[in-house]
């Protein structure tokens, strides 16, 4: 029997997410992400281009105990390239957590990403996903990030590579629970916090030169939007919950702002699989340069 999504939604015009409590089924799978189940590459991919196929691997992983929580997948204005696009699993290990009950606040996961057009290698991060309010965050530079090209490999056995470096993820997530334990332990003050948001903002919206050379136009939410908490468990002044909270704001938005002719307008969730990943991880190395800095 299938579990229950959690969450079945579009998070952006072109992409489309489903996250469920239990393990998600094929069939789950197939209707939120079908690019997982292509049975080829793209007509645009040339005889070197090597097929992956990601639900061959994905059967594969599962038989060594690895589950997918979450699928996620682009879109395309090409007719006929959806079914090929880039796409997310997001992966837990029994031996970290059996998906029934929960004696943790977040689980590691092991995040898989490939596409079947050309448009990404496959590849492996390290990720965590946080129960209270289902972010699934990814890891900065703790643990090194797997890719294996779309091309045969020197042993020829590209799934076998697959489960191996997927084994090698997971052996590094000791790594990820020390140094979130230490940003849980680390205290900030007000003036820390709102400095950190507002890096953030600059992450999330870049540089915003005004056309006419005058100046950096400002951003359309200010540094105490991103730090508002959005349940009571995030409200703290140590950096973990620091982060949570900014890092939620800015990939999911819905805060008011104003464009920079004053519009009133309402702050749009970062859509894309790639944006959100890199977005991701680079809020997660901001919390650790904040770390080191104030050790």
């Amino acid at each position: 029997m299938y579990s229950t999504p959690t969450l079945a939604t579009h998070f952006a015009r072109n992409t489309r997410v489903l996250r469920a409590e239990q393990p998600l089924g094929e069939d789950q799978m197939r209707a939120a992400a079908p690019s997982i189940f292509a049975e080829g590459k793209h007509s645009s991919r040339s005889e070197r281009y090597t097929y992956i196929p990601t639900i061959e691997v994905l059967r594969g992983l599962r038989k060594e105990g690895f589950e997918p929580f979450m699928v996620a997948q682009g879109g395309s204005r090409v007719e006929g390239k959806t079914e090929f696009t880039k796409h997310m699993i997001r992966m837990r290990h029994h031996r970290d957590s059996s998906g029934q009950v929960q004696t943790r606040p977040e689980a590691n996961e092991i995040i898989l990403l490939n596409s079947h057009d050309g448009a990404s290698s496959y590849q492996m991060l390290a990720g965590i996903f946080r129960f209270v309010c289902c972010n699934g965050l990814v890891v900065g530079d703790v643990v090194e990030d797997i890719r294996i090209p779309h091309r045969t490999g020197k042993s020829g056995n590209i799934q076998g590579e697959v489960i191996e470096g997927a084994f090698r993820v997971l052996d590094q997530f000791e790594q990820v629970n020390e140094h979130t334990e230490a940003m849980k332990a680390l205290q900030l003050q007000p003036s820390e916090e709102i400095a950190f948001a507002t890096a953030a903002l600059a992450l999330r919206f870049g540089e915003r030169t005004v056309e006419d050379g005058g100046g950096h136009r400002p951003a359309p939410v200010t540094a105490e939007q991103l730090n508002e908490a959005r349940r009571i468990e995030d409200v703290g002044h140590d950096l973990w919950r620091l982060f949570q909270r900014v890092g939620e704001n800015a990939l999911r938005g819905g805060q008011p702002g104003r464009s920079a002719r004053g519009r009133r307008l309402q702050i749009r969730p970062v859509g894309s699989i790639d944006r959100g990943v890199s977005l991701n991880r680079a809020l997660w190395m901001l919390a650790e340069e904040m770390r080191r800095l104030k050790a």
